[in-house]
């Protein structure tokens, strides 16, 4: 737990003591990271900080962070010319503040690039017309695969909620997010939670399959918004079929331990969407070994591609009808669990190098001017 627990006291010198470190002076290129105070907006910010030396050593870039809510006191060290300002923002801003904040940041740093880091766990785009006159990139976890689907209306405001909310008869106030021209050059798929402190701390240093006496981890949650419930009652509903035929673990809330203890103690783990595709257990499953099985994800694009079918997991229909079949099947064949377990676990420990994270982010390094090779697609 070192590596975690330096990741956590950094936190809390930033986070709860404000303690800022300030640019160098010998420092060729200054990128100032404005960040939200939240596990997930900070997963995305974390590869930045962890190969920052790389960075620097490559780039010439330095980076420092600073919190949003330090930004907006007027309380902050930076005073001097920035290069680039990355920032992260909640998701309840209207168009209206969000322009407001993006020209507050090009008035304290009228040189710089600004750099939108979207957190969310969605795939919509929701600020993309607001801040598409501001920002040299967007950098977003996942898209849609049809990029054509943007901008049409949905009931509620993702694809998620549109589609569980038509399911199970949820009346929700229908949204519509505006692509504007031009706005797609700027769309960089960044890391998501595979690039985390939890993830990579989690990893052992060599795959092994080990004793695995429970059939199927899924514990699972339900209570939330109406299609949130829904969505997640109906995966439990699911799981409960299953209990006279399999070791399942699935009921009650027990410690981060005893999860991840079970984790390393299961055969299979049963990952259903949260408020977005992509959830901690895809990559927690993953790190520990388990088959992870998960509602189809043909239809996101990510970086890397970690969801890839019956290679690094097993897609399932989105109603569960096949969850039990593909449970069975895959207990009674264990080479292909293996196989697929051992290629997971090997894909996403390759991701964890600074190499991997600078081919990564070759499109944001074009939208940031620092390179002239071509966009990745």
């Amino acid at each position: 737990m070192k590596f975690l627990q330096q990741w956590y006291l950094y936190r809390g010198l930033v986070d709860r003591l404000g303690v800022l470190r300030p640019f160098s002076r010998g420092a060729s290129r200054r990128a100032l990271f404005i960040t939200e105070n939240n596990p997930i907006s900070q997963s995305q910010v974390f590869p930045f900080l962890f190969y920052g030396r790389q960075l620097e050593a490559t780039l010439g870039i330095q980076i420092r962070e600073l919190p949003l809510a330090r930004f907006r006191s007027g309380n902050q060290p930076f005073n001097e010319a920035v290069d680039f300002v990355f920032f992260q923002t909640w998701f309840d801003l209207t168009a209206q503040q969000m322009d407001e904040l993006a020209c507050g940041i090009h008035s304290q740093w009228p040189g710089a690039k600004l750099i939108y880091l979207d957190w969310f766990a969605p795939t919509d785009l929701r600020y993309a017309e607001a801040l598409n006159s501001h920002v040299s990139a967007y950098v977003k976890k996942q898209v849609l695969s049809d990029f054509s689907a943007y901008g049409k209306p949905l009931v509620g405001h993702t694809n998620l909620t549109d589609f569980y909310c038509r399911k199970f008869g949820i009346d929700e106030p229908p949204s519509r997010f505006n692509i504007p021209n031009g706005f797609r050059d700027k769309l960089v798929l960044g890391s998501s939670f595979e690039q985390s402190p939890e993830i990579i701390e989690l990893m052992p240093r060599s795959w092994r399959a080990g004793d695995r006496p429970i059939d199927l981890h899924s514990r699972i949650t339900a209570k939330g918004t109406a299609w949130y419930s829904g969505m997640r009652q109906e995966a439990l509903d699911a799981t409960e079929k299953l209990l006279d035929k399999f070791n399942v673990r699935y009921e009650g809330k027990v410690s981060k331990r005893q999860y991840v203890t079970e984790l390393r103690q299961s055969k299979m783990c049963f990952s259903p969407f949260g408020y977005g595709e992509v959830c901690w257990r895809d990559y927690e499953a993953m790190a520990c070994g388990a088959l992870l099985l998960k509602p189809d994800m043909s239809h996101i694009t990510m970086n890397s591609n970690p969801f890839r079918p019956y290679e690094t997991y097993i897609p399932l229909a989105w109603d569960l009808s096949d969850l039990k079949d593909k449970v069975e099947y895959y207990l009674n064949n264990k080479s292909e669990r293996l196989r697929i377990t051992e290629t997971a676990y090997h894909a996403l420990k390759k991701r964890h190098t600074s190499e991997a994270f600078l081919v990564e982010i070759e499109k944001l390094l074009v939208c940031m001017g620092l390179t002239s090779a071509s966009p990745i697609a």
